[in-house]
Formats: structure tokens, C-alpha cells, sequence
């Protein structure tokens, strides 16, 4: 009973040990949230930001012409608390999965209902919403991947590129 007990006490240090640890340890791409109330609706995206640690990032780690997740980790979320209309298309109140589809001249914002781990599990047909927006240069560098809600946009900006769309009431 004694080596039972003795056994159960070890483990259990054993676990909180690692526990201790691992919340020790920092993420590469820690999670982040950018909320705002653009016309009175609540914006809030969860996601997480990766850095660019002197790579290439744009047309080299996120690659022209693939769906990415617009993030890393787990998939990008965006929830609205009122119906909305994205660049004037509309979309209903809820949480969805945001993902981008990077080029040189234009993105393709997309909303869609599947909320999985990446892009892996991405589906077209679960589309929500697609729209054109045109990319724009930062005024420096942004080494860590960042959305804001500014006035009436969301606002995407890594290496040397700033993306933006408009919501409106719906």
C-alpha cells in the first residue's frame, strides 16, 4: 500500500513537472486576437502569428495561388455579432474560417464555414464568400504576421505586404 501510494505521489510531481514546463516553453507562432465594432457590429479574429526569421515570405513560405490559413496553427476564425456585408457581399452573423488566396496583383479573401486545423481540410465547396482585394507595400518591414480592425477594414500585414477588406452592416 505504502509502494502504492509512494508510486501515485511520484507520478503526479512527475506530471506537474511537465506541466511546468511545457507552459515554460514559448510557441513559435503564439496565438493572437484583434477585435474591434466596425458600425456597431463586434469583429473578433482569433489566429496565430507566425514571424518571418529571415525567410521569404510572401511568393516563398506563403505561396501565390494556394489557399493558406492566414495565420498558422490552426485555422484563422472571424466571428461578426451581426449580419455583415464583406467588400458589399453579404454574410450572416457567426464564426467562420478566414482564409486567403495570396497573389502578386490581387488576393482572394475567403470566408468559409469549415473552422479545422489549417488548410489541410479546407474546402471549396464550404465557401461562404469570396472577394478580390488588391495588396498594398507597409510604410517597414513587419516581421510578425498581424490583423488589426481599423475603422472599416480588416487589416493583414507581413514582410512588406498590407491587405485590407471592408465590412459594412448587412
Amino acid at each position: 500500500m505504502k509502494k502504492q501510494i509512494s508510486m501515485m505521489i511520484t507520478l503526479f510531481a512527475l506530471a506537474m513537472t511537465i506541466q511546468a514546463i511545457a507552459q515554460d516553453k514559448k510557441m513559435p507562432s503564439p496565438p493572437a486576437k484583434a477585435e474591434g465594432t466596425i458600425d456597431g457590429i463586434n469583429v473578433t479574429i482569433d489566429y496565430h502569428q507566425p514571424s518571418a526569421k529571415g525567410r521569404k515570405i510572401m511568393g516563398g513560405l506563403v505561396p501565390y495561388g494556394e489557399v493558406w490559413r492566414t495565420g498558422a496553427n490552426a485555422t484563422t476564425t472571424i466571428e461578426f455579432s451581426e449580419n455583415v456585408k464583406i467588400e458589399g457581399k453579404a454574410v450572416a452573423k457567426g464564426k467562420y474560417g478566414l482564409y486567403t488566396l495570396p497573389g502578386e496583383n490581387e488576393w482572394v479573401i475567403i470566408i468559409n464555414k469549415g473552422i479545422k486545423w489549417g488548410a489541410y481540410d479546407y474546402k471549396q465547396d464550404e465557401d461562404v464568400l469570396r472577394v478580390t482585394v488588391k495588396p498594398g507595400k507597409t510604410d517597414s518591414f513587419v516581421e510578425t504576421f498581424n490583423i488589426a480592425v481599423e475603422k472599416d477594414k480588416v487589416v493583414l500585414k507581413w514582410e512588406n505586404t498590407a491587405t485590407a477588406f471592408k465590412i459594412s452592416k448587412g
